[in-house]
């Protein structure tokens, strides 16, 4: 059986019931995992869960443990990505950027060592997104070796940090900006006070619209956010983000203009939201490039659907694109990480639309948003 980084191999049916049987019968078990308040699994050689605590069926909203024994971690938690290939969890392309696969092999690699992952996963038809802290240590019981796994939900932490990072840095930097501006205000030419306060008005817009962006994308998690439908124009809302960006920082010595090709129609959608998603995708590809690089928005309209895109020339490196919707993950450090997440979330879930990207050295990389007509 193929496999693009943990073996796919499994226990046979008789080999996996004598492990439950001995997990079943170890020493003080069911108080330790009781007390460990965390999801605590043990799994064979082969990944397999063999036995577990009530925290983890909470997770999956299980109350029988025999229904995923035999499961490997990514398939009781539905990870969207352990039916990808024969072989499951651990199995595919993206497993070797997986923080619970990395974990668990390393540890089964180096007997006896502790190993500490962050592990961002993608759960569901629904696609919940997790952020866990995972610990694997292998253990020698009754002659066997099993590999003992917690994991720590941390989603409220990984959160806060991103709240923080926009209030206290983001927001705090353009709130001292309309500040400054204020002050040259006073002391400027009747000329040049048209000048500042329009700068000033401009930093404010922005200062809100940050703020109203982590309002909705908090009810969106929580499916809160209400959608309010009117009649849009596929061309103008490419205008509007383009007059957004275009004196914005990270569009400093760059090019952002709108494709010749493109389609001008009107459609019903969420006009706010549409904004927002073509409008995040336009700010990360502007982030990407360095200055004299030129960025291309644009709408196709086909099979009667309207494809909004976002282009630019750099190419993400292959451990990115495997991650790149994942809450939390950000190619910007700490604290970053919800862009790309929030286009996938308002885009398909609340627009019900479909998100998708490519990233070639022959083309660069594109982001899209496929919309019904109607």
């Amino acid at each position: 059986m193929k496999t693009e980084f943990a073996p796919a191999q499994r226990a046979t049916k008789e080999k996996l019931e004598a492990e439950i049987e001995i997990a079943k019968n170890l020493p003080l078990i069911k108080e330790l995992t009781y007390m460990v308040t965390d999801a605590f699994m043990i799994l064979n050689k082969c990944r397999q869960i063999i036995y577990c605590n009530n925290a983890l069926l909470d997770i999956i909203d299980i109350e029988n443990p025999n229904e995923i024994y035999g499961l490997r971690p990514g398939e009781a938690l539905n990870c969207i990505h352990a039916k990808k290939t024969e072989g499951g969890c651990g199995t595919t392309a993206f497993c070797k950027h997986c923080g619970a696969a990395n974990a668990i092999v390393n540890s089964q690699n180096e007997s006896g060592s502790l190993k500490e992952e962050e592990c961002h996963l993608t759960s569901g038809e629904e696609k919940k997104s997790f952020d866990f802290m995972v610990r694997a240590k292998t253990l020698d019981f009754s002659g066997e070796v099993f590999t003992i796994f917690i994991v720590r939900d941390i989603g409220d932490v990984k959160r806060r940090e991103v709240l923080e990072r926009i209030f206290f840095h983001d927001i705090l930097n353009t709130a001292g900006g309309v500040q400054d501006l204020v002050e040259l205000v006073q002391e400027s030419t009747e000329e040049e006070k048209v000048e500042f306060l329009d700068l000033a008005q401009s930093s404010l817009e922005t200062l809100i619209e940050e703020i109203n962006v982590q309002r909705d994308l908090l009810a969106a998690e929580n499916g809160e956010l209400e959608i309010e439908t009117i009649v849009v124009n596929s061309r103008d809302i490419l205008s509007s983000i383009i007059a957004i960006y275009k004196n914005h920082q990270v569009a400093k010595n760059k090019t952002i203009h709108i494709d010749e090709n493109c389609v001008s129609k009107n459609f019903i959608s969420d006009q706010r939201l549409l904004k927002r998603v073509i409008g995040n995708m336009a700010k990360n590809a502007l982030e990407a490039e360095s200055e004299g690089a030129t960025i291309t928005l644009g709408v196709k309209d086909k099979d009667n659907m309207f494809e909004f895109f976002v282009h630019n020339t750099s190419v993400m490196p292959e451990r990115i694109k495997k991650q790149v919707f994942q809450r939390s993950f950000s190619t910007k450090g700490a604290g970053r990480g919800l862009g790309t997440y929030s286009i996938k979330l308002l885009g398909e879930k609340y627009l019900k639309g479909l998100v998708e990207f490519t990233s070639e050295e022959e083309t660069g990389t594109v982001f899209s948003i496929k919309l019904p007509v109607s």
